[in-house]
């Protein structure tokens, strides 16, 4: 492994400067969500408005593996730098956006930006990081993603209510400064490639047209939308085709963008699809709990965003631990499979556990955040170990690309299937963009529900708690296909640690 040899404290403004990064990114996923009112209501459009989370999410994800590559043939610093650049110049777009078309020309740029924050900041934990101890340290980002989570909705509403919506975006103005400077500063050691770098065009262009046609048709089928509407087929056979061609190419491409040889290392593969699972269930169940706790017990969004809280504690918590125990042991394996055991059974206990049993319902939350919190960062470590030290940027960014897909796939397929039980039910009245998405804050679900007094909301509650309780065993049910995967993953011992 080619290190950066530093002092202590170096390392520690190092990883100071990435987490702010990181933390920045995760919060601008969370903190727009609860101001979507506001902005509707400042603009009055209600046909982008949902672009403005939507926007951000595909132009990050679409970045990511765009970054990764490049900062393995440029270097990292130069990358980050741009990434936290570009976040900021476009977070001051946003807060002085005047129509929503520019809010969401803005909110791109901001995803672009985000995107190279979130790959670059693990790749350099690469570079800095012996493989025996990044668990540990991997693990503080996603302590990163979970206080986000938390945050986000709390700070965006208290600014939102008390400032302006335009503060949602403007407060990433000086934390995003402050954390190109300490980048500026402390990252002036990371290793600079010295071979001739070769852009791949064309395979970049299939990627970008295969992965937003991709996202945007996933989007539009967790809104309820069916897959055989005419503008779903489109948009899924554009992506099926394009990244086809993109995979055809690559295998032929001078330096490709995603090298294809990396799909025949199996723990590399493994270690993505533990990936993907492991966010499949976290954000889809960060959609759907709140959801669950708002029409089943009646209460309101701010308790909803706290209902959350003990996923958010429970995923530092188990980073932390398979951290320090995977520098110990010098094996990732055991740790992934360990929580992989654990997401099911937190899942189906909350499934039969009653929404207003908040105490054990918490426990089970924050079982399942120590669940992925055993999963996420040690499947990143598990990635940079499988490979050459030559792919570690871009098979880092395609850990973050499988993350983001499964989260998507995640929201979609839950969402899908809440909309489909829904019409089994009193609710049968609900169709496409019901549930509003993430974009919304009053859906037609619970507006329903507000409207509706007497046995009959008693009524509905109890059939939405039965709904509930079947798509969480769905969703345990899925998380079996994560098992599978770590079951399969060989038990490799991490480079440079001692059999």
């Amino acid at each position: 492994m080619t290190s950066l040899t530093q002092t202590t404290p170096s390392i520690r403004s190092i990883l100071f400067a990435l987490m702010m990064a990181v933390f920045l990114s995760a919060l601008d996923q969370t903190i727009v969500a609860v101001s979507m009112p506001a902005i509707s209501s400042r603009f009055q459009d209600v046909e982008l408005l949902a672009w403005v989370i939507t926007a951000y999410m595909i132009a990050l994800t679409v970045a990511v593996p765009i970054y990764g590559k490049l900062g393995d043939l440029y270097g990292r610093r130069r990358l980050m730098l741009f990434g936290l650049g570009l976040f900021t110049l476009a977070s001051l777009l946003c807060g002085a956006a005047q129509s929503m078309e520019q809010l969401v020309l803005a909110r791109i740029l901001q995803g672009i930006g985000a995107g190279g924050m979130v790959s670059v900041s693990q790749a350099i934990v690469a570079d800095i990081v012996p493989p025996r101890d990044r668990g540990r340290y991997q693990g503080y980002f996603s302590s990163m993603y979970a206080i986000a989570s938390v945050a986000g909705p709390l700070f965006g509403g208290l600014m939102t209510e008390y400032l302006s919506w335009r503060w949602v975006f403007l407060i990433n103005l000086p934390l995003g400064i402050a954390a190109w400077v300490v980048a500026y500063r402390t990252l002036k050691g990371l290793p600079i490639p010295q071979r001739k770098p070769v852009i791949d065009y064309l395979g970049t262009v299939l990627m970008i047209i295969g992965l937003t046609s991709l996202l945007l048709g996933i989007t539009e089928i967790g809104q309820g939308h069916g897959l055989g509407t005419p503008r779903i087929l489109i948009m899924l056979g554009l992506a099926l085709l394009t990244l086809a061609l993109f995979a055809w190419y690559e295998r032929k491409a001078r330096e490709p963008l995603l090298p294809m040889h990396l799909f025949t290392n199996r723990s590399a593969v493994l270690c993505w699809s533990s990936v993907f699972f492991t966010s499949f269930q976290a954000i889809s169940l960060i959609v759907l709990m709140p959801m669950r706790y708002q029409t089943v017990t009646g209460g309101g969004a701010d308790s909803a965003a706290l209902h959350l809280l003990p996923l958010a504690m429970g995923i530092p918590m188990g980073a932390y631990c398979a951290g320090r125990r995977t520098a110990l042991t010098g094996r990732y394996q055991p740790l992934i499979l360990a929580g992989a055991v654990l997401m099911p059974v937190s899942i189906l206990g909350m499934a039969l556990t009653p929404a207003e049993s908040t105490g054990l319902t918490s426990l089970f939350m924050m079982l399942t955040g120590i669940a992925c919190g055993m999963q996420f960062p040690t499947s990143l470590v598990g990635t940079q170990n499988a490979v050459a030290i030559r792919d570690i940027g871009v098979a880092t960014s395609t850990a973050n690309l499988f993350r983001s897909l499964g989260g998507a796939v995640g929201v979609a397929m839950m969402s899908a299937l809440l909309l489909a039980m829904l019409q089994q039910t009193g609710a049968g009245q609900f169709g496409p963009g019901s549930l509003g998405g993430e974009g919304h804050a009053g859906n037609l679900l619970i507006d329903s529900l507000n409207s509706t007094s007497g046995p009959a909301l008693e009524a509905l509650r109890a059939e939405l708690a039965l709904t509930f309780r079947h798509l969480l065993m769905i969703s345990a049910a899925v998380s079996l296909l994560g098992l599978a995967t770590a079951l399969a993953m060989p038990n490799s011992l991490l480079r440079g640690s001692e059999a």
